[in-house]
């Protein structure tokens, strides 16, 4: 198994797939990195050799990824919560914060429903 940027890359598939797995790295920069390291799309991992492995590594490392990506990232989001504007303040809700509308979707950012219950109606 192939280990780029502190990421096992499985074997069995092809480079530009296997690429995918490190965070920060898309189908359209895996492609840029092979094309770079000199080495074709559509050979599968468990064919590269050490020179390459080597090469694609060089071309990893030009880019940001995992960690430092994923912390500068976070970073973001603070500085927006932290001046306190609108995306900052819908960050800080666990609100969308791209337009959608949130009276009926928006599961995945608000989390499971909190039911709350009907006022009791005064009687007479």
């Amino acid at each position: 198994m192939a280990r780029i940027a502190g990421i096992d890359i499985p074997k069995q598939k092809r480079g530009v797939i296997a690429l995918t797995y490190i965070f920060g790295i898309g189908k359209s920069r895996a492609k840029e990195i092979l094309e770079k390291a000199k080495v074709s799309e559509d050979t599968k991992v468990s064919d590269w050799n050490d020179d390459e492995i080597g090469r694609i590594r060089d071309a990893v490392g030009s880019y940001t990824i995992e960690g430092e990506l994923r912390s500068e990232t976070q970073l973001n989001i603070k500085r927006l919560m932290d001046i306190g504007c609108y995306r900052g303040i819908r960050h800080r809700s666990g609100l969308p914060l791209r337009g959608q509308r949130t009276k009926n979707n928006s599961r995945t950012r608000k989390g499971k429903r909190k039911t709350v219950a009907n006022k009791k109606k005064a009687t007479k």
